[in-house]
This record gives structure tokens, C-alpha cells and sequence, in this order.
């Protein structure tokens, strides 16, 4: 994703969390990561000491791992920040 439609995407996607929850709010993230054990540890420190459950689940194949992630988050823009945190992570798809 370029960085203009990723500037617009975060914008609609904080304007429709203010819109739809008050915040503080639990939150859940979804990734789907390649299983590189790296990988899937890299994206569970992102979330270290703010008291997130985090559940990984391996594809049938072994290939990916689904990452999720329930957690008390502040505002909007703090769930943004997260998610372009984890996205710095190469393979890592946002759902």
C-alpha cells in the first residue's frame, strides 16, 4: 500500500472506531503471519505490558499463523499506531 492510501485508509478507520465505540475499548486484531517463529514473537512484543490475550493458531499446512489479539485499547489513534507497528513486520497481512 502506497502512502497516500495508507494515510486515507487509517483516516476512515480512525474516524469509524471514534464512531462506533468510547474509548478506552477492547479491540481485536487479526494478523496472519508466515510461521517463522520471529515473526509471530515480534508481533506478540508489539502488545508486551498492556495485558493482551494473544492466540496463535497454525494453518493445517504449517505454513501461516493466525495471530489474534484482544486487548484494551485507549483511542483510535492508538489501535492505528499498533497496527502500522506490526505492519514494519515483512509478510505480516492486517485483517
Amino acid at each position: 500500500m502506497d502512502s497516500n492510501n495508507s494515510d486515507e485508509f487509517y483516516k476512515k478507520l480512525k474516524d469509524q472506531l471514534a464512531d462506533t465505540s468510547v474509548w478506552p475499548a477492547k479491540y481485536m486484531y487479526k494478523f496472519i503471519v508466515p510461521s517463522i517463529p520471529e515473526k509471530t514473537d515480534s508481533i506478540s512484543t508489539i502488545f508486551d505490558g498492556l495485558g493482551a490475550i494473544i492466540e496463535h493458531k497454525v494453518s493445517s499446512k504449517g505454513t501461516y499463523t493466525s495471530v489474534s489479539i484482544k486487548v484494551t485499547m485507549s483511542s483510535p489513534e492508538a489501535v492505528i499506531e499498533k497496527y502500522k507497528e506490526v505492519g514494519k513486520i515483512e509478510g505480516v497481512i492486517s485483517l
